[in-house]
């Protein structure tokens, strides 16, 4: 499956980053969703249900193989990141509405991850003896995505001080620690990640700016504000492709199921930065028409 650096370090990279995450987060955060219930309901409609739809019919257009197919719509489950929060900051879109959306996708996704990649299996049979993710493997996904988000919490709700003291230095070293896992991962799988790079650069791109746009326009159309509209934009368009990462290979054990994850996680920061330009041009205009 991988080294000692992908199954040891991957989990490990995921849990300070998802910790890190903890250490931002309060209980204030998921009450917040109270104030916006509309940008927020639309912004989970978009993510839970329209996006596994968008990316199915992608797959199905680009005939991609069984394995590609399931970790494509394994990346569509997975849920949004801090560096969402950042693009969020950024291009002037409402970070408080992203750290609640970021807060309540990482407890949906518990269970909606593990549903949706199941469907795909059903569907796509990439495993000849593979039946889906089953209650102990879901049981892992619990304890990747939300014990370290909860011991972040628990940490900042006892030690405030020292949770803002540490959330710069948490986020340096889980960054360091991703790039020289995954630097390590990308060696010892190059020839399979050249072998498929090309034919997945088209989808995880269309798929990126498609995420993007659904997760602005859609809430614009149902009036939802300039700032909660680019919120959710990124919150949708930026996925934690380091968790789908993971979890494709060390909960399922298949490198080649993560291998979209790897792709996308790569070409979208260069995507949501265009997409994020765009936003500000338009609003641009649209200020300029109104004066």
């Amino acid at each position: 499956m991988g080294s000692a650096l992908t199954t040891i370090g991957l989990p490990v990279a995921l849990g300070i980053i998802m910790f890190g995450l903890g250490l931002s987060l309060t209980l204030a955060d998921f009450a917040r969703v109270a104030r916006h219930p509309k940008a927020v309901i639309i912004a989970l409609a978009c993510q839970l249900v329209l996006l596994p739809v968008i990316c199915f019919g992608l797959v199905l257009v680009f005939q991609l193989p069984p394995v590609l197919a399931v970790g494509m719509m394994m990346l569509a489950a997975s849920p949004g990141g801090t560096t969402a929060n950042l693009y969020s900051h950024l291009f002037r879109g409402d970070v408080a509405l992203n750290i609640s959306l970021t807060a309540i996708n990482s407890v949906v996704a518990v269970v909606t991850l593990p549903i949706i990649t199941n469907l795909a299996i059903a569907y796509f049979r990439p495993f000849d003896d593979e039946l889906g993710m089953q209650w102990s493997k879901t049981v892992e996904v619990f304890a990747i995505v939300l014990l370290p988000v909860i011991a972040g919490m628990i940490v900042r709700r006892l030690w405030p001080r020292f949770a803002d003291s540490m959330d710069r230095p948490v986020r340096i070293i889980s960054v360091i620690v991703l790039v020289v896992v995954i630097a390590g991962a990308v060696a010892s799988n190059w020839a399979l990640l050249v072998e498929n790079a090309a034919g997945l650069a088209a989808i995880t791109v269309l798929f990126c700016l498609i995420s993007l746009s659904v997760g602005y326009l859609v809430p614009r159309v149902f009036r939802v504000e300039q700032r909660q509209a680019i919120a959710s934009s990124f919150e949708i368009g930026i996925h934690n492709a380091t968790l789908a990462i993971v979890i494709a290979q060390t909960v399922m054990g298949s490198v080649e199921l993560s291998l979209p994850a790897a792709v996308y996680g790569v070409l979208m920061f260069f995507v949501a930065f265009g997409f994020g330009f765009l936003l500000r041009a338009r609003a641009g205009t649209g200020a300029n028409a109104a004066s």
